[in-house]
């Protein structure tokens, strides 16, 4: 829930950033990427070696992923409404959890699906004030959909890895792949590389330490503890978070109706957790 606080602040700093779309994508991992690998190397890297050339092909997967994810959702935004693209990009649940069940044999409960039903619900009242389709943005919906697939991808590569790599090594990797492909991509679309001012570099400065290093590290973590289903509808939280921030910071207000659809998807959340906590008590009884 903190890393996915954290992550929702991200919208923010893109919002003000002075460098291009894709190029704040890359510039959030490159930030990051000293203090990602420094602790890295401050950990045991020789338990943990056997590891990495066992799952290079997952390294470099959940890397892509990320960087697609990115990518992707920031050229969404530029062709559709932040409204469309966020509650599209907030489908990845769904897709874990069909993910989960086909691919990972894990068993999802009519209370779980319950629960992630009304997650949705209540972030589709909390986004839904201003959604609108056109035929112009068909293109940006659709992009934000195929966004939401990278990063259901993304957490489920995470998961799997998280068996057998620490928190601290696999978010160095895969930042280090991940910023080795925005990077061409930003050149290629000829976009601002560089801020302007200093204020441009402190706002990429607090993307990364805040969305990068606090927030993917913490959600990293956390998947090693939890099911692959569970931590992703823990993740609804980002519009919850992402809607408190544009008010506090940039003065947009949140009606009734908002607050209401914020409060649905912590209750979401919440039966979620239940059915998740309920499933293990019960496993744990049938196996004793």
């Amino acid at each position: 829930m903190l890393g996915a606080i954290a992550i929702g602040s991200s919208a923010l700093f893109v919002k003000v950033s002075e460098t291009g779309p894709v190029a704040t994508a890359f510039w959030r991992i490159c930030i990051a990427l000293p203090f990602l690998w420094t602790w890295s190397l401050a950990g045991s890297r020789a338990r943990h070696a056997a590891s990495y050339r066992a799952q290079w092909r997952l390294l470099v997967a959940a890397g892509a992923f990320f960087a697609a994810d990115l990518a992707v959702w920031h050229w969404s935004i530029l062709l559709t409404s932040i409204a469309n693209s966020t509650l599209l990009v907030n489908l990845a649940p769904v897709f874990v959890t069909l993910a989960a069940w086909l691919w990972l044999r894990e068993s999802v409960s009519s209370r779980f699906m319950g629960g992630l039903a009304l997650a949705v619900a209540g972030m589709c009242v909390l986004i839904g004030g201003d959604f609108a389709v056109t035929s112009k943005a068909v293109l940006g919906d659709a992009l934000a959909l195929v966004t939401a697939v990278f990063y259901a991808g993304y957490q489920i590569t995470v998961t799997r890895l998280r068996s057998s790599i620490a928190t601290s090594a696999l978010m160095a990797w895969t930042g280090l792949v991940s910023a080795a492909l925005l990077l061409p991509v930003a050149l290629l679309a000829h976009e601002q590389l560089l801020p302007v001012s200093s204020g441009g570099w402190l706002t990429l400065a607090a993307l990364a330490l805040i969305s990068q290093v606090a927030g993917q590290s913490l959600i990293a973590y956390a998947m090693a503890h939890l099911p692959t289903t569970f931590s992703s509808v823990g993740l609804l939280m980002q519009p919850v978070a992402a809607a408190i921030f544009a008010w506090a910071w940039l003065g947009e207000s949140v009606s009734l109706v908002q607050m209401a659809g914020g409060a649905t998807v912590l209750l979401g959340i919440a039966f979620v957790h239940r059915a998740a906590y309920t499933e293990t008590e019960e496993h744990d009884e049938k196996h004793f």
